[in-house]
């Protein structure tokens, strides 16, 4: 499995960007994916989640603000982030084959290499 996350870089606060994540060597329609994010200091922590259906999870700091999608199709799976805080500064990990259940993403040792999102105030 290989997942390519990019679409990372340095934003203003308020500001929006939309990260990917290419996935190859899985077969993308049947797996569930997730992205995650370790800021400074931090712990990893799950932002969002999608199941094979759709069904969309997010963490309390970003909803309202982020939107997770997938293009099984292209094999990619999005994160379309608006209303950019500092706070939202981490490395965003992208993550395959977890666990969507009860409405919640598990990670999977499936990880890709991480994008740097650097919000400034």
């Amino acid at each position: 499995v290989q997942l390519q996350a990019s679409g990372g870089g340095l934003v203003q606060a308020g500001g929006s960007l939309t990260l990917s994540c290419a996935a190859s060597g899985i077969i993308f329609r049947n797996k569930a994916f997730g992205w995650y994010r370790r800021a400074p200091g931090k712990q990893r922590e799950l932002v969002a989640g999608i199941s094979i259906g759709g069904n969309t999870n997010y963490a309390d700091s970003v909803k309202g603000r982020v939107t997770i999608s997938r293009d099984n199709a292209k094999q990619t799976v999005y994160l379309r982030m608006s209303t950019l805080k500092p706070e939202d500064t981490a490395v965003y990990y992208c993550n395959a084959a977890g666990m969507y259940r009860l409405n919640y993403y598990q990670a999977s040792d499936y990880w890709g290499q991480g994008t740097q999102v650097t919000v400034s105030s």
